[in-house]
């Protein structure tokens, strides 16, 4: 099993990834602003369960399957960048600014969870994390690979439900202020889908250089 150094080395690679803006971040952003803390909370839920799908696949070699073969790899890099970009299209397109819905049309959450965790696991970011950093956290010689990325993902999940988490919490309390000044939501509004056009067009400009 791996030592507390070496846990604490990757948490700290784990909360620099995850908390530098990306499509998973915008993605809980955007569901917070448009459906309140259940929609933000379900968000960050979704990707954490399409982040432990990313565990599993990395210690099954997946992740290695898309490195050899590099087609793959850009087909879901463009299908995820395509998945954010449309979200960022519809917000830019809006007129209604970030006012939270009424309570029949406040997004489901069980729609937003499973939208979360595709945004995920079409995220190329985190394939590129399971590439290039989680596979030097695995070491044989400390014992079963399994336990070891048990471990890893436990880091991960929390990780990722305190940064998520908090931009959820902290996008909803915005919302109070934009709502009482329309334009001002508008504005956040339209910014959020620029964010998310920009992400996308970053994601696959960078995949294919």
């Amino acid at each position: 099993m791996a030592d507390f150094a070496h846990l604490g080395l990757f948490f700290v690679v784990v909360f620099g990834v995850i908390a530098l803006p990306g499509l998973d971040m915008a993605f809980v952003l955007a569901s917070a602003l448009r459906g309140g803390h259940g929609a933000g909370l379900a968000a960050v839920g979704g990707i954490m369960l399409g982040g432990a799908a990313h565990i599993v696949m990395g210690v099954l070699g997946v992740a290695a399957i898309l490195a050899l073969w590099p087609p793959l790899f850009n087909a879901v890099l463009l299908a995820g960048a395509l998945y954010v970009g449309w979200i960022g299209w519809t917000l830019l397109r809006t007129r209604e600014g970030v006012a939270l819905p009424a309570a029949g049309s406040v997004p489901r959450g069980r729609s937003v969870f499973l939208q979360g965790m595709l945004t995920c696991l079409l995220n190329p970011k985190a394939y590129v994390f399971m590439l290039a950093i989680f596979p030097q956290f695995l070491r044989p010689e400390r014992g079963q690979l399994w336990a070891q990325a048990a471990a890893l993902g436990l880091i991960t999940s929390f990780t990722q439900a305190a940064v998520y988490g908090a931009v959820a919490v902290g996008a909803v309390r915005a919302h109070g202020w934009l709502a009482g000044n329309p334009r001002a939501g508008l504005a956040a509004a339209r910014a959020v889908g620029a964010v998310l056009l920009a992400a996308a067009l970053l994601t696959v400009l960078q995949g294919w250089a």
